[in-house]
């Protein structure tokens, strides 16, 4: 890592928007002992209070808590599957454009700047913020899914079998069952989950160093409100991004929360449930807590590269100890296997397969979007000094290629176990416990699933840690260095809304969060978006 300059100063040509505003000309400060608060008086204060408010609700009205959030789920992802499904399919044609035109040669802060980290510290930090307690949670179980109903099928109440899995399946047919759940798999982990990040990145970083605005979601839609974005519409679309970082985050928690459950009941016998979930927040947010405190460097980055050493070691594992040549050549099959599929997949309209396209891919683009906020401003904060092009092909590339490889690896070691050692125990588990029921199967189980449970709480602990340096910047009106209370504050609002969500609904009241908060930050980052290219035809290349 190279010394770190300020952010805020470009080296060489830029083409700054003139303007009187002051970061921070509309926070309050406020003293309470011996700590001070410096907030924006509307954008913190109504995003506490809705924060507040819901979690409130949720706790004191917990039966009727589930049939909401699960309805709202149900009603969002059905009807609207097919706007989630665009929206993502806009912003990988945007990227690619960007990547083969000339907008490619801008540079993020200026014709001089060089980067802030290295490439191995800079792929962690934003690999870590970006996926990681997906990764660990779907890895096993959703390949595995997808082939099992690919390969089987369901069968309805009166006994006559239907296919939903994508594209009609491939009942009784092992192989291109695997083929087809992986390419689906691949879907949702590759090019276009990459895509709503690095447009939301690379908005912020543009506007921010190139552009000299505050680092905050706001700053983007300059070339469309001009001055008014200091006002109330900016004050609205920050207040979108706070609450869609937070209940994005609380998913990801719920989620970690829930698999780690399921390891300690694995290795140790823990008790299974709500209980230890909660628990398990309570101690991996006061963890997150001292790593908020710590900062960017010390903290976030340091769990970072350890998660990926971590990750690194588990991966090599199964791969070593697993179908090993299996899995070299699925990454390849299984890359081709996505880019056959992929046209099918995308397709927003007239689908055969709309449970697919409504349970799974209108879900995760949610998910992803309501996630953009938090990673979008992670990745534009470590990422100084890359051009455009550079800066969108490794974003979009490098970790979609390391997800392919996670997934073949993990996905393909438990496909293999089913359809050919005839191991049924991991497809039979539980969605947490598939993980340890593949690893199980391979040696060392007992110190491969403590290493799992110790990656997923790592990767916890940095997704909370890094939300927390996000929704404070945001709230405190772009202040990059504002006091560490206000992060202390919402790290552990985030462990109140996952233990909220946990007690109000479990895993469908997560999700149903998730989506209901990415739908509007949907179109926000659809506006952003060509705002962002009409910001970057105006720098120097």
């Amino acid at each position: 890592m190279t010394d770190i300059k300020d952010p805020m100063i470009p080296d060489g040509q830029v083409t700054p928007i003139d303007t009187d505003y002051q970061v921070g000309q509309d926070n309050v400060l406020i003293n309470v002992g011996p700590f001070g608060l410096d907030i924006h008086n509307r954008v913190f204060a109504i995003s506490a209070f809705a924060v507040i408010a819901f979690v409130a609700l949720t706790l004191t009205f917990q039966a009727q808590a589930e049939p909401l959030f699960s309805g709202v789920r149900g009603w969002l992802t059905t009807n609207l599957d097919w706007f989630f499904i665009s929206a993502a399919n806009i912003f990988v044609l945007i990227c690619i454009g960007l990547v083969i035109s000339p907008l490619g040669r801008v540079r993020l802060g200026g014709t001089e700047a060089t980067p802030d980290y290295s490439y191995l510290g800079w792929f962690s930090m934003l690999f870590a913020a970006g996926m990681g307690i997906g990764l660990m949670f779907y890895g096993v179980s959703e390949p595995l899914t997808h082939f099992s109903t690919s390969f089987a099928g369901t069968v309805s109440e009166n006994g006559v079998r239907t296919d939903w899995a994508p594209l009609g399946g491939a009942v009784g047919d092992a192989e291109a069952s695997r083929r087809l759940g992986m390419a689906a798999t691949i879907y949702h982990w590759g090019m276009h989950p990459w895509a709503i990040y690095a447009l939301m990145a690379l908005g912020l970083a543009l506007f921010s160093f190139n552009k000299g605005l505050p680092l905050t979601i706001r700053s983007v839609f300059y070339p469309l409100l001009g001055e008014r974005v200091w006002g109330w519409p900016g004050h609205i679309i920050d207040i979108l991004a706070v609450l869609a970082t937070l209940f994005g985050l609380a998913t990801s928690l719920g989620l970690g929360a829930s698999q780690a459950a399921a390891g300690l009941h694995y290795l140790f016998g823990v008790p299974l449930g709500g209980t230890t979930e909660i628990l398990l927040v309570i101690g991996i947010t006061s963890l997150a807590l001292i790593s908020v405190v710590k900062g960017l460097d010390a903290g976030v980055k340091r769990l970072s590269e350890i998660n990926m050493v971590l990750a690194l070691l588990l991966l090599v594992f199964v791969v070593i100890v697993g179908p090993t040549l299996l899995i070299v050549t699925g990454f390849f099959e299984n890359l081709a296997a996505y880019l056959s599929y992929l046209p099918a997949l995308a397709n927003p309209v007239g689908r055969e397969d709309s449970n697919f396209a409504s349970g799974w891919t209108a879900f995760y683009w949610a998910w992803w979007i309501s996630w953009s906020p938090f990673v979008g401003m992670f990745i534009a904060r470590v990422s100084r000094g890359r051009t455009v092009r550079e800066f969108i092909i490794s974003v979009l590339l490098i970790p979609s290629f390391a997800c392919v490889f996670w997934m073949t690896a993990f996905g393909g070691t438990a496909i293999k176990q089913v359809v050919v050692d005839g191991y049924q125990q991991v497809v039979e588990a539980e969605l947490p416990l598939q993980l340890f029921s593949m690893l199980d199967a391979l040696p060392l189980s007992g110190i491969t699933s403590f290493i799992a449970i110790v990656l997923v709480i790592v990767f916890f602990v940095t997704s909370s840690d890094s939300g927390s340096l996000v929704i404070d910047v945001i709230s405190a009106g772009g202040k990059v260095d504002a006091p560490t209370p206000q992060r202390v504050f919402w790290c552990l609002f985030e462990g109140l809304v996952a233990i909220s969500l946990i007690v109000g609904g479990g895993l469908v009241a997560l999700q149903a969060m998730a989506v209901s908060t990415g739908f509007p930050f949907t179109l926000v980052l659809l506006v952003a978006a060509f705002s962002t290219v009409k910001g970057l035809m105006s720098e120097p290349r």
